[in-house]
């Protein structure tokens, strides 16, 4: 009978949801996010910078908290990826890391 609580409590945990957040002025271009990701869910735009650069994107879905774009960066505060939070407990609680 353990068992079938385990199995219900599984049931009811949701899948953690992430998403990128890449400040486009601060990418110089360099696509080592973009390679690193195993999800391809960054892109390369064509749009320009502020310094003439085309720079990442994410592309809405897919994200799953990783962070290999974070690491790969050499850019300090180009990657951002937070955790969705869809519990009204939870609602201020967003896991946040910089580069």
């Amino acid at each position: 009978m353990e068992t079938d609580q385990y199995k219900m409590a599984d049931k009811k945990k949701k899948a953690k949801k992430y998403f990128v957040k890449i400040e486009p002025d601060e990418c110089k271009g360099c696509e080592r996010c973009v390679n690193a990701c195993p999800k391809a869910v960054l892109k390369m735009g064509t749009e320009l910078n502020f310094m003439g650069f085309p720079f990442a994107y994410y592309v809405g879905a897919g994200c799953i908290g990783c962070a290999a774009c974070y690491y790969n960066c050499p850019e300090p505060g180009a990657i951002t990826i937070f955790e969705e939070s869809d519990d009204a407990d939870d609602s201020g609680k967003e896991q946040e890391e910089e580069n």
